[in-house]
């Protein structure tokens, strides 16, 4: 089971190079970023979490430029957002940012993307909460058509374009893996219609054990193979024992989250969570 970390890169926190290094050099196998371009001051949407909104939903840095940093400092380390808010996004340029940072990462990203859950932020980018995973899946196919075909197009509800010429394509073929966050069924058969992994959030753990077998389940059902269906569990803890389930239950990857602070607080944590890496 591979082990990587995940961070709020904001201006106050370890930049993103140095930790990507860092993260290299004592062996961890990814390093992910989650994204929100700006977060309304009404505060209309709860903080699903509980509370007051984390300082670092506002303060965080773009997750493309982000892990394009760190690409070109390391070679080894997977790359990843942990979640791309697609959603909010226009589909042939994230299809283009997406190619890009393959391509020159030489194969390293991941593209974690989920349905997001602040309904007045997805409002300001003209997308309507309700009908957001809708978008989603069409989003994912029409990017899948623009990084695997010389010339792509898609009709539908909400992405519509004619054939269009759109290069680079990425690294990986046919394209980056996409892994959908969120642990409901409907999840999970999002995931097995059009994804390459799960993306679970690691404070459901029970969640993520019982929701590996249904995907399994699912899978089995619409004719794929469970093993190519991989689980990485994001924003662990480092608990040794929750761990050790996670990898007796075949889980692929565990991503701990390191707080959005300055290298003195974040490289000591690095050194002593290297000892979870098996």
């Amino acid at each position: 089971m591979h082990i990587g970390v995940c961070i709020f890169a904001t201006e106050y926190a370890i930049r993103i190079d140095e930790l990507a290094r860092e993260a290299e050099a004592r062996g961890f196998e990814s390093l992910w970023v989650p994204e929100h371009t700006h977060i309304p001051t009404s505060r209309r949407t709860p903080f699903p979490g509980g509370g007051p909104l984390p300082k670092e939903y506002a303060h965080t840095h773009d997750p493309f430029v982000s892990l394009m940093a760190a690409a070109a400092v390391t070679t080894r380390l997977r790359i990843g957002t942990g979640i791309c808010l697609i959603i909010q996004r226009d589909t042939i340029t994230t299809a283009k940012q997406v190619a890009s940072l393959d391509l020159l990462s030489n194969g390293r990203f991941e593209f974690g993307i989920g349905g997001g859950w602040n309904a007045d932020e997805m409002e300001n980018h003209g997308t309507d909460f309700k009908t957001r995973f809708r978008r989603l899946r069409e989003q994912v196919l029409a990017m899948k058509e623009i990084w695997t075909k010389d010339e792509a197009a898609y009709h539908g509800e909400f992405v519509n374009f004619d054939p269009i010429w759109m290069w680079p394509k990425p690294a990986q073929r046919p394209h980056p893996p996409v892994l959908l966050g969120g642990e409901s069924t409907h999840t999970l058969r999002r995931v097995v219609e059009f994804c390459e992994g799960w993306f679970p959030r690691g404070r459901a753990a029970e969640r993520v054990l019982t929701g590996k077998a249904e995907l399994a389940e699912l899978a089995t059902r619409a004719g794929r193979d469970p093993a190519t269906i991989p689980v990485s569990v994001f924003g662990a803890g480092p608990d040794p024992a929750a761990l050790d389930r996670y990898r007796q239950a075949g889980v692929a990857r565990v991503i701990l989250r390191l707080p959005s602070e300055g290298r003195d607080k974040i490289l000591p944590l690095l050194d002593q969570w290297r000892s979870l890496i098996g």
